[in-house]
């Protein structure tokens, strides 16, 4: 125990508990002061003092900051700030060791030098002091003091893989929001601690870390002055530092004074490095962790006796050198540069011309350079502050409440809100000062306000910018292992504890997208943990909701309203597809097989209604024999068979057997074998589905727009495609089969041996142009070989009897079909030449002449699909071949007088019986005796 009046120094590494060692010890006296580097150390202090003293008895002194009670006993204070000749019975100076410090260091060595309480001072710092103390305060004893937990080197480790509970340390501002934002998409977010952070923001941003909102702290050097945080491991983000005049590496002493503050009390602590920051050497860790280094044997020092009778007297006092050679001289401080610039003012020089104007110059060249624009701003400032001063012996306060109210605004971005905190610093010091304003507890007051505003908004701002609230209120939710409630709203969005977290989209969890990194997996784990219940009641809804609820898209993808649920899957047979349903691992066996039976039930009412015709002709136990054979294939290629892949088999199969198919809605054309009701727009987009399934494509070909008679061809397109879709392509277009049968009908009565052009009726059903026409009867099998000719006009023609009258009687499309198959070649009637008009210019016209070219040598044939299969769909039977009227074929060889001689070595199809109650009897009679 220190007798009364002696010195002594408490010295030790970190964590020793020599500021709570200095409470106890001036608490025991009725009166002390203590002096803090740092006023966020101070107002901690402070804090401490007043829960156990109470605040009519505490004073709080710092440059901005002045709390004095009228029955002050204990006085907590910035060294700067302290009082002088108080005579209190004790005085302590804390982190001593900043005697050597460039910038401030003059102020301590002079507390050091001079500052002394009645019974007791103690100095406490670093074991690096103690030569120092000991030379030039040889009455002081030694306290030694031992940390009360080790300290580790742990290396080198990536902020993404950095433990809980880390500091992390940069030395400027923008490394220090970097090394945040990092933080908070990574781990969730780091509370921010700098030096000129109000107290008020200090307190709030370490209050987020210390009651556990974030895991991270991102801090400046500054909380190595004695903050008491828990801390278990520092990562230094660099080891080099500007200190106002370079870039210098950090000294082990000064890296071990930040690395201090991890493990706190008897928890051991770790420290190391990050980003970019390389290892550090083995010696330098070693002594940080045993705690030995460098003495100081040099303390920065300046002149305390100082000389105001003139402004240069008072200059040449502040340059006097140290006597000592344990002393330097302190560097040019910013209040001597301030005192330099208003000695070149002529103004500032003509008014301190006395010893209290010279002082009063000096106490205002001491405000610090909060704002730290410039140095001729600052020196304006100064100059204006004490021209008022000088003149009116206060500021007015017209002038303050201008300067007050253009910083009160809380509006803006971090850098903006701390500018502005930086400002009112220079109005709270003013107002400190004693009588510089007329109503200093106005002032005060005000300018505190102000500075309690911008805090809270900067603290805002940071906890906005830097810590995601949603992660850290779950990741607290999580590790107390509590119950999280989760909430469903009708657009699917997920809220957890009131947080937004995601969107349930059918029964799969959607974590918010902005969220990343662990945030995005704390997102996850609690949300799926809050959303069990919910997943099993929309299970429940799903399951008893209506088929008009759920769709199929022509991906293969099945939809809950807006919501993906699932997908179909090839089956063993393409009309039995299967289905993989799209839940959440975390949603349960049960909640995946109902919405996997729900699904099932619903794909295999849909294939049943869309392909009914198809499915009675699978299950129809009279066919037999061909019909059989010929209705598997039909079944087997979902409703549509191009003619030339089954000619044969269409030639084989009697009339009997084509009525019975008949029966079932088949249709027999020229160029494909059909049912009609499965070329409707829905049937069509599910058996592409059905088909891509089957075939195992990654992306599925949609369904043509319905309705449209024509489409483009396409490229590269799978083979078979169109077909599936209803379609045959035929040069740059594809048509409609039915669409195209009625054009083949046009066409059976064309002498297309010898040459025929286009009708009217056919460019009209095709919705073609004349030019787009003749790509179509080319990509047929026709040769168009294209004249010009004076136009004239047309007679009148007959109207074409409607095909679709036709199919409405399935009799009439029987004979049709046979017909088609039967019919011979007649004689080409041609077209008499129509007189030209008399016209000096007549009008000229592009026409079109189409012959058949499929089977003549030389001339092009039939183009071929892509995939490699003809356009005539493959070999041509004698039905598939177009018919003239009775031209005579051209070619080698004699003329024939008559028609081609066919020879069969069979016996002849058993023709079916005209019904003479059919209203088309007598047409078709006709057509039966002209053949």
């Amino acid at each position: 125990m220190s007798l009364p009046g002696r010195i002594t120094a408490v010295l030790g590494p970190t964590n020793t508990g020599k500021t709570h060692y200095a409470i106890e010890r001036m608490l025991g006296y009725r009166t002390g002061i203590i002096g803090l580097p740092l006023r966020l150390l101070a107002r901690e202090v402070y804090d401490r003092i007043v829960a156990v003293r109470g605040p009519s008895v505490v004073a709080l002194v710092t440059g901005e900051e002045r709390i004095v009670p009228p029955r002050t006993q204990y006085w907590v204070c910035t060294v700067e700030a302290m009082p002088e000749g108080m005579g209190c019975d004790f005085l302590a100076i804390d982190e001593i060791q900043l005697c050597a410090d460039p910038e401030r260091g003059h102020v301590f060595t002079d507390r050091l030098l001079r500052a002394r309480g009645t019974h007791e001072t103690l100095f406490l710092g670093s074991d690096t002091m103690r030569s120092t103390i000991l030379a030039l305060v040889p009455e002081a004893g030694f306290m030694r003091r031992e940390r009360m937990s080790t300290l580790s080197y742990s290396g080198s480790r990536k902020i993404s893989r950095m433990q809980p509970r880390s500091a992390l340390v940069g030395f400027s501002v923008d490394n220090v929001y970097a090394i945040a934002e990092l933080l908070r998409r990574q781990k969730g977010g780091a509370a921010v601690v700098m030096g000129a952070l109000s107290p008020r923001t200090r307190n709030a941003q370490v209050e987020l870390y210390q009651n556990g909102d974030v895991d991270y702290l991102v801090a400046t050097d500054a909380i190595g002055m004695g903050l008491n945080l828990d801390i278990d491991h520092v990562a230094f983000s660099s080891t080099v530092k500007f200190d106002g005049r370079r870039m210098r590496a950090l000294a082990p002493n000064e890296l071990a004074q930040i690395a201090g503050r991890a493990g706190r009390g008897m928890s051991h602590g770790t420290f190391g490095v990050t980003g970019e920051a390389r290892p550090l050497a083995d010696e330098v860790a070693e002594a940080i962790m045993e705690h030995r280094f460098t003495p100081i044997r040099k303390l920065n020092w300046r002149n305390a006796r100082l000389e105001f009778g003139t402004l240069d007297a008072l200059i040449r006092s502040l340059e006097v050198p140290p006597k000592d050679e344990l002393l330097v001289k302190a560097r040019e401080a910013d209040d001597l540069m301030a005192l330099k610039t208003m000695q070149q003012s002529a103004e500032a020089r003509a008014r301190a011309s006395d010893a209290q104007s010279v002082r009063l110059l000096w106490d205002v060249c001491r405000i610090p350079d909060f704002r730290g624009i410039s140095h001729a701003e600052h020196a304006s400032l100064i100059e204006g502050i004490f021209g008022y001063l000088h003149e009116k012996g206060q500021v007015p306060d017209d002038w303050m409440a201008r300067q007050v109210k253009r910083i009160d605004r809380i509006a803006g971005d971090i850098d903006t809100l701390s500018k502005r905190l930086a400002y009112i610093r220079t109005w709270t010091y003013v107002a400190q000062r004693n009588g510089w304003v007329n109503d200093e507890n106005h002032w005060r007051g005000e300018t505190r306000a102000v500075e309690d505003r911008l805090s809270d908004a900067l603290h805002a701002k940071l906890t906005e910018k830097f810590v995601d609230r949603r992660t850290s209120v779950l990741l607290r939710r999580l590790k107390q292992k509590e119950a999280l409630l989760a909430e469903v709203n009708e657009n699917g969005e997920v809220t957890v504890e009131g947080e937004f977290v995601g969107r349930l989209e059918g029964f799969r969890f959607i974590a918010d997208k902005a969220a990343t990194g662990q945030e995005a997996k704390t997102l996850k784990q609690a949300s799926l943990q809050a959303l069990a219940p919910q997943f099993h009641l929309r299970a429940d809804r799903f399951y008893n909701a209506p088929d008009t609820e759920i769709d199929f898209t022509e991906q293969g993808g099945l939809m809950w309203g807006e919501f993906a649920v699932g997908k179909l899957v090839a089956g063993a047979d393409p009309l039995k597809p299967g289905v993989e349903v799209f839940v959440d691992d975390e949603a349960g066996a049960e909640v995946t097989q109902k919405v996997q039976r729900r699904l099932q039930h619903f794909i295999d009412r849909k294939v049943a209604a869309l392909f009914e015709p198809l499915l009675n002709l699978d299950r129809d136990e009279e066919l037999n024999g061909l019909a059989r054979g010929f209705a598997f294939r039909m079944v087997e290629n979902m409703g549509v068979l191009p003619r030339g892949d089954v000619a044969q088999e269409v030639k084989d199969l009697d009339q009997d057997a084509r009525g019975a198919l008949r029966k079932h809605g088949i249709r027999f054309g020229q160029f494909t074998i059909f049912m009609p009701l499965l070329l409707k727009p829905a049937p069509t987009r599910l058996r592409l589905v059905l088909w891509s399934l089957a075939n195992g494509l990654q992306e599925f070909p949609e369904a043509p727009p319905p309705g449209l008679v024509t489409v483009p061809a396409g490229q590269s397109l799978p083979q078979g495609y169109h077909a599936m879709s209803g379609y045959r392509a035929a040069g740059e277009r594809a048509i409609r089969i039915d669409m195209l049968e009625r054009l083949a009908d046009m066409l059976r009565v064309e002498d297309s041996r010898g040459g025929f052009e286009a009708k009217a009726d056919m460019l009209s059903i095709t919705g073609m142009t004349l030019e787009q026409f003749a790509d179509l009867m080319q990509g047929l099998g026709y040769k168009a070989e294209k004249g010009e000719r004076a136009k004239v006009k047309q007679a009148a023609v007959a109207p074409v009897a409607d095909a679709d009258a036709a199919e409405t009687s399935e009799d009439a499309a029987a004979v049709a079909d046979d017909a088609a198959e039967k019919t011979v070649e007649a004689e080409a009637v041609e077209a008499p030449a129509a007189e030209p008009e008399a016209e000096a210019a007549p009008e000229i016209e592009v026409f079109y002449t189409f012959t058949w070219a499929g089977n003549r040598q030389g001339n092009r044939g039939p183009r071929r699909e892509r995939g490699g299969q003809p356009q005539g769909g493959g070999r041509r039977d004698q039905g598939d071949k177009p018919r003239g009227k009775g031209g005579k074929p051209k070619g080698k060889g004699p003329r024939r007088d008559a028609g081609p001689k066919q020879f069969q070595a069979r016996p002849p199809k058993k023709e079916k019986a005209i019904d003479p109650d059919n209203p088309f009897a007598a047409a078709l009679m006709g057509l039966k005796d002209k053949g």
